[in-house]
């Protein structure tokens, strides 16, 4: 399939290393996926759907201890560690390629090796990365047929070039306790053992599209970032492109997919999805940021999932599917899960392949993080601009958490040091569900902590210098956003969902410059009368109770975020020390 002497020497160091029975290419011919397909129905690795309400859908189980990523277990190897930073666990380079290795030897003994040319963003699209992901699993080829654009025509693009990403993976054991998923951004290199489970093993998603990008993104002057990206079209046809970055359980996918209200379909506003998870970001001739979403499909959390949460990503859900730890309807082969709708199957088997009575079972049928990966095309909403080499242009960045007071529904910041330092002070209270404890402040700055490749100070700094280089006329506007504001009951005061589009379409006309905004000690938050209520539930004066800004919480949040700033030491850039402390002077 190559000549790539470098693709070569790496397949075959591989193959020396895991001693596989035998080696199969991916082409991405339908053909070979066919013949894995079933191969895989064969073994009970998947099991096949309702071909008539399910066409091309399958389920699959993973083991009962590898449901989810595993933040202890995954590591940065930089050469030296202050480069992973404070936030990252960092392993010597040397030392953890002689421990995967020893875990790696005679791994695909008895097993077949399948390697994956896969290009993260369309194929030959500038702004596009190309990996080359090696792997032992069947499930892992069909997941990453979905995710990433795989086969001939991406060696095509690669041509003779060194500039790939090594991803090599085996299930070994699924033993957690020698579980690691391992990054070497210095070495363009990935290796994950002894895990079955998507986040860990799909190589292109977070461990490529952002651990190793972010840290390519510095080096080469671009960003690689945790952000939905979104288009909202007005009735005259003009559309706005933005990037969104919200931590887990802050309604990310539901903001990507979202539909108007009736009064905004009726005017003629639509929204369109780039993006649900990730944005690769870079400067475009015309001095604008462009943005691409290196996906192909979409990894989504199930339970939750429903026609009144999200439409448009349970019907993206509706054929060429692989569900993952759902419940198995058996009267008529589907799947379902916890908050699909009102009506648990009676006859069924939970996600660990036991009989399951939905009506009178009081355990979960689903896991909790149990995993639909769709066909980005399948989504109503999808762009046109989806397969666009060019990227999108920005016009706006919006961060956000959830916070029960404190954060207004909206503001605008000042300018993009402003911005940069908005983005790296989000934060979100726990729910006692998640934690046994409410109100626990966790900051995730920019939704990066688990996934940013190097230090975060330098992170932030690459921010604060990607702006430096585009002309102030050209930046997009950023905004911060909290639908989470609680009454004193802990009601939401917010009916959010689709109606988040109010508050979308005041960004709007922000960036078009015909609304005002009031200054405040924070930056630009809205006057009520210029958020489109018609046909909301929210009343004028309930709207006002949460734009308010109270000066006296904002300056313990500032000695919060001072606080958290001294983490990451003398690599904090000094323009967000100066944000915050002009915070803390406008409180004053």
């Amino acid at each position: 399939m190559t000549k790539n002497k470098k693709v070569l020497e790496y397949v075959e160091s591989v193959e020396k290393l895991c001693n596989p029975d035998n080696v199969v290419w991916i082409d991405g011919s339908e053909e070979l996926y066919n013949k894995l397909t079933e191969e895989a129905l064969a073994t009970g690795e998947l099991i096949k759907l309702n071909d008539e309400l399910l066409p091309g859908c399958y389920l699959h189980r993973t083991a009962v201890n590898d449901v989810a990523r595993v933040e202890g277990r995954t590591f940065i190897c930089s050469r030296e560690q202050v480069n992973a930073g404070p936030t990252n666990n960092w392993w010597n380079p040397s030392e953890a390629y002689e421990k995967l290795n020893s875990i790696l030897k005679d791994a695909y003994k008895g097993r077949t090796m399948y390697v994956i040319p896969f290009s993260m963003g369309p194929v030959g699209s500038p702004l596009a990365k190309i990996g080359i992901e090696i792997t032992d699993s069947i499930y892992v080829v069909l997941n990453m047929k979905i995710m990433t654009r795989v086969g001939q025509n991406v060696l095509d693009a690669l041509g003779d070039s060194n500039d790939f990403v090594r991803g090599t993976h085996a299930k070994c054991n699924i033993d957690e306790n020698d579980r690691y998923i391992c990054h070497f951004p210095e070495d363009n290199t990935i290796i994950s053992v002894n895990s079955g489970y998507g986040g860990n093993v799909l190589l292109g998603k977070k461990c490529f599209a952002l651990r190793i990008a972010s840290f390519q993104g510095r080096n080469e002057g671009w960003m690689a970032e945790h952000m939905l990206i979104l288009g909202i079209e007005k009735p005259d046809g003009k559309i706005y492109y933005m990037g969104a970055a919200f931590p887990s359980a802050c309604g990310k996918t539901n903001l990507a997919m979202l539909i108007p209200p009736e009064g905004y379909k009726k005017a003629g506003y639509k929204v369109w999805c780039v993006g649900d998870d990730i944005a690769w970001i870079k400067p475009g001739k015309d001095g604008r940021l462009y943005a691409i979403n290196p996906e192909n499909g979409f990894f989504g959390v199930a339970p939750g999932t429903s026609m009144k949460s999200n439409p448009n990503a349970l019907q993206a859900t509706k054929k060429n599917t692989i569900f993952t730890n759902v419940v198995l309807n058996k009267e008529n082969n589907t799947v379902w899960w916890e908050g699909m709708d009102k009506n648990p199957p009676e006859n069924a088997v939970d996600w660990k392949g036991n009989d399951w009575n939905g009506k009178t079972s009081d355990v979960k049928g689903a896991q909790p993080n149990s995993r639909f990966t769709a066909p980005a095309v399948n989504c109503p909403c999808i762009s046109s601009e989806f397969e666009s080499t060019t990227g999108v242009p920005m016009s706006a960045f919006i961060f956000g958490g959830r916070r029960a007071k404190t954060t207004p529904l909206v503001y605008q910041a000042r300018d993009w040091n402003h911005g940069v330092f908005v983005g790296s002070i989000m934060s979100s209270e726990t729910t006692a569900a998640a934690t046994g404890a409410t109100g626990v402040l966790r900051r995730d700055p920019m939704a990066m902590l688990p996934f940013c490749g190097y230090h975060m100070g330098d992170y932030f700094g690459h921010w604060i210098e990607m702006g430096s280089k585009i002309p102030s006329d050209k930046q997009p506007k950023f905004f911060n956003v909290n639908w989470f504001r609680q009454d004193e009951n802990g009601n939401f005061v917010w009916p959010g969902f689709g109606d988040n589009m109010r508050v979308l379409d005041w960004m709007v006309k922000r960036i078009e410059g015909t609304v005002d905004a009031k200054e405040t000690a924070i930056g630009y938050v809205p006057y009520a009368k210029d958020i489109n209520l018609d046909g909301c539930d929210c009343s004028l004066e309930t709207l006002e109770s949460i734009l308010e800004v109270d000066n006296a919480a904002w300056a313990k949040e500032a000695e919060g975020i001072k606080e958290f700033y001294t983490k990451f030491g003398d690599k904090l850039p000094k323009e967000l020390a100066k944000e915050c402390d002009a915070l803390i002077k406008r409180t004053k």
